[in-house]
């Protein structure tokens, strides 16, 4: 019989239950993102792209609190979670997933300290982070404007390429996907 924190906690066979709502809630967040970006690239001005659009800033920064949760989640269980493969495989591995979680907090992070530089204010979900103050920083709104979008892309990508590691795995019979799935 498995004890309760067991199912919580990471072990060497799958993810805990933590670690699995919290990687599918972002999965399902990361997705809505780049449903929005990509309505406000293709269809400015759109009444779906300006409702998607309008969820963009405060689902942002709730990704980058998750992120910041989940990788303090992962350190915790770090001795605990099931590990990479040996050799060059197993350091690809790891180097991408540091590459993805390094992204998730870099990419929110670049658009707050824009807004910042704005000036403006920034209430996400209605709960105040920063009070607006009309002073303008060329450097931070410069610093978003040449690095948010852009890396944002390159987060989409990393993550597809972590979508096709799990299909390459499944496909040479090294099926990974349970151990995310709770299965």
């Amino acid at each position: 019989m498995t004890s309760p924190s067991s199912t919580w906690l990471d072990n060497a066979q799958r993810y805990g239950i933590v670690s699995r709502c919290l990687h599918w809630l972002m999965a399902a967040g990361f997705a809505w993102q780049f449903t929005s970006a990509t309505l406000h690239w293709l269809a400015k001005d759109s009444a779906i792209e300006k409702f998607f659009w309008s969820t963009h800033p405060s689902l942002g920064f709730a990704l980058l609190v998750l992120a910041v949760i989940r990788a303090a989640w992962g350190l915790v269980n770090l001795r605990r979670r099931p590990g990479h493969a040996a050799g060059w495989a197993g350091r690809a591995a790891a180097a991408g997933h540091l590459l993805l979680y390094a992204l998730m907090i870099a990419v929110p992070v670049i658009a707050v300290l824009r807004t910042y530089g704005r000036g403006r204010g920034f209430s996400p979900f209605g709960v105040t982070i920063m009070q607006p103050t009309g002073q303008e920083i060329p450097a931070l709104v410069d610093l978003g404007a040449a690095l948010h979008g852009e890396l944002g892309w390159v987060l989409l990508a990393v993550i597809a390429g972590h979508i096709a590691m799990v299909l390459v795995h499944r496909r040479i019979g090294e099926d990974v996907l349970p151990r995310m799935a709770g299965r």
